[in-house]
C-alpha cells in the first residue's frame, strides 16, 4: 500500500471556508469516480508542516527548533494507492475530464504545495480515527523502527500505522506514524539518541 501525501495551505487573503469547500469538492469527485488503483483519500487540517520539520532535522537543529519551525496551519491530503502504477493514473486523472475543474479550483486558491510518497511498513492502512500524525526524523545509520517502538506501551497497533518515505518531492521526514493519541514512544526520553519526532494534531476536513 502506498500513500501520496500533499501538503498545502491557502494563499494570503483566501477565505478558509471557501478553501475547505473547494478541497472537499475535489475529494468528493475522486470518491464518486475513482481512478484505477485508487483506495480512497482523506484531507486533514494539520498542526505542523512536515517539509519544514525535515529541513530543520537535516540542518541538525535541536528538537525544540524542529517543533517550532514545523508549527503552523496547513492542510494534509492522503491518497491511498494499491501500487506505483496507480500513482501515475491518479496524476493523470486529477487533471482530466471529470476532475480537472475541482482540482484547479483548489490549486487556484493555494499558496504553496509539496508532497511525498510513503509506503505502509506495518499496522492498519485506514485513515479514519487517527487524530495525530507523528513525523520522525531518525539519526544517520539508524535501525528501522518497529511500530511498537514508536507507540510505546498500552496502545493498539491494529488502529495505528507506520509509513516510510519512498519518494520525496521536496523535503519530507522519513517516517510517519498515524495514531489516535500522542504515543508515549515518541516522547524525547523514549526516542533513540539523535532521533526527533514532532506530534501534529489533525482534524478531518474530508
Amino acid at each position: 500500500m502506498l500513500a501520496y501525501i500533499a501538503w498545502h495551505r491557502p494563499a494570503a487573503g483566501v477565505d478558509v471556508g471557501a478553501y475547505e469547500q473547494a478541497l472537499q469538492r475535489f475529494h468528493h469527485s475522486l470518491a464518486r469516480v475513482p481512478p484505477s488503483g485508487f483506495e480512497g483519500s482523506q484531507a486533514f487540517r494539520a498542526g505542523a508542516a512536515p517539509p519544514q520539520i525535515a529541513s530543520a532535522a537535516a540542518a541538525d537543529d535541536e528538537a525544540t527548533s524542529v517543533a517550532r519551525e514545523g508549527a503552523g496551519p496547513g492542510y494534509e491530503d492522503w491518497y491511498l494507492l494499491d501500487g506505483w502504477s496507480a500513482l501515475g493514473v491518479l496524476e493523470e486523472a486529477a487533471v482530466a475530464h471529470g476532475h480537472v475543474s475541482r482540482h484547479d479550483a483548489v490549486a487556484g486558491l493555494a499558496a504553496h504545495a509539496s508532497g511525498a510518497v510513503y509506503r505502509l511498513s506495518e499496522g492498519h492502512p485506514g485513515l479514519s480515527g487517527t487524530r495525530v500524525s507523528v513525523w520522525v526524523a531518525p539519526a544517520r545509520n539508524h535501525t528501522p523502527p518497529a511500530i511498537a517502538d514508536l507507540l510505546g506501551d498500552g496502545m493498539d497497533p491494529r488502529s495505528s500505522a507506520l509509513w516510510r518515505r519512498s519518494l520525496g518531492l521536496g523535503p519530507a521526514p522519513e517516517y510517519c506514524l498515524l495514531a489516535r493519541e500522542p504515543p508515549p514512544g515518541a516522547a524525547p526520553a523514549r526516542l533513540p539518541s539523535g532521533w526527533r519526532a514532532v506530534v501534529s494534531p489533525r482534524e478531518p476536513v474530508w
